[in-house]
Order: C-alpha cells, then sequence, then structure tokens
C-alpha cells in the first residue's frame, strides 16, 4: 500500500465540485487529480444533490492522499447549518443572531429530519440530545427554534 502523504478533511458543496478556488488549488498543491476528484465527488453525491434542490448543501469529505497521487474519498453527513438553512429556505443565517432574528422558525419535525440524515456522524445517538444539539446551531445562526 503507498504511503500516506495526507489527510484533508474537506466541506464542499453537493454534486457541484469544480475545479476554481479554493478547491482546485488545493486538491492540486496537496497532488490530487483535480478531474479525477471533482468527476468522483459529483458522481457519489448526485443523489443528495437532487434530494437538497438549488440549496447549496457542503457534505463533509476525507480526502487521504497517498505518495502515487492516488487519493481515497469517504463522504461524510451534510453540515448542519447547511441542513438549517435549507429547511428554512434561506441562503444565510443572521450575521448578529443575539440581535437580529431570522422570520422563520424551525420545528421540532424539521430538527427530527436532520438528526435522520445526520445519524451516526454526531457525538450521540440519543434522538433528543441530537435536537439540543441541532436547536443550538440554529440558535447561533439567528434561527428561532419551537420544541
Amino acid at each position: 500500500m503507498a504511503k500516506i502523504l495526507k489527510v484533508l478533511n474537506l466541506e464542499v458543496p453537493a454534486g457541484k465540485a469544480q475545479p476554481a478556488p479554493p478547491l482546485g488549488p488545493m486538491l492540486g498543491a496537496n497532488g490530487v487529480n483535480i478531474g479525477q476528484f471533482i468527476k468522483e465527488f459529483n458522481e457519489k453525491t448526485q443523489d443528495l444533490m437532487k434530494k437538497f434542490g438549488a440549496a447549496d448543501v457542503k457534505i463533509k469529505a476525507k480526502l487521504t492522499v497517498f505518495a502515487d497521487r492516488t487519493f481515497h474519498l469517504e463522504l461524510g453527513t451534510p453540515v448542519t447549518s447547511n441542513l438549517i438553512l435549507w429547511k428554512l429556505g434561506e441562503k444565510l443565517g443572521s450575521g448578529e443572531p443575539n440581535k437580529k432574528k431570522l422570520w422563520k422558525k424551525l420545528t421540532r419535525k424539521d430538527m427530527e429530519e436532520i438528526a435522520e440524515l445526520k445519524n451516526g456522524d454526531m457525538n450521540t445517538n440519543d434522538i433528543e440530545a441530537m435536537i439540543k444539539i441541532i436547536g443550538g446551531t440554529a440558535k447561533n445562526m439567528g434561527v428561532e427554534v419551537s420544541l
């Protein structure tokens, strides 16, 4: 087996990886075949892109780069804050969450759906704890939570 050169933790929009900065230059600097990575990532996340529609929901990815310029791609779950924005149909959270709130509320049902998508990636398997974590993230984004 080839020697591991580097492990990169990436967050890339589902099905929308492009060679443009910042992704392309970072991959090139680490000896990754950019075209091959983009093709593989976009193919693996095509279904998620369809599920999330027009929203740019970022997917966590772990890219292990080997000395022979090959790589191994492991996909994680979508980023929690992106899932919250997707549920609300918003592009951005509040820049000042303590002063300005978003006018939409995140319901318990929404948080349960997000918890299902995040299952296995959070530091708990308890649904109630997951909902509290998701609710805390939402509050930090200026989103009101109704439990």
